[in-house]
């Protein structure tokens, strides 16, 4: 097969929704509204819909990795944006450094799970 892909753009969901879109706008990226119940969110090249629509198990069990030139000064830029204080449910973890890289993590205010990390080598 021959194509050329330029992306993938994951959907996740929100159990209240406007309260994602703001953390998500927060946090740096910029939305694009496609309609009352769903939106695109990008940050450089990347990009994920959020969608006004929550199921437990689903958004329980949702992870996303996005990787970053140094995991540890992108871990130091988001305590610096406080989002935990400001979108109840979301939290911040700090760096661990594992045998592949170095990652922090971030729950959403639903529970999407973020791993932030870079690659070693």
């Amino acid at each position: 097969m021959q194509h050329n892909a330029k992306g993938i753009r994951p959907f996740i969901g929100a159990k209240d929704y406007d309260l994602s879109r703001a953390f998500y706008s927060a946090w740096g990226f910029e939305e694009f509204v496609i309609s009352p119940d769903m939106s695109v969110f990008k940050l450089g090249d990347m990009a994920f819909y959020l969608q006004k629509y929550y199921n437990q198990d689903w958004v329980d069990n949702t992870m996303l990795f996005m990787e970053v030139d140094n995991a540890q000064r992108y871990y130091e830029e988001l305590k610096a944006l406080d989002l935990p204080s400001k979108y109840p449910g979301a939290r911040v973890s700090p760096v661990r450094v594992d045998t592949w890289g170095d990652e922090c993590f971030v729950h959403d205010p639903s529970g999407v799970l973020w791993h932030i990390g870079h690659f070693k080598g």
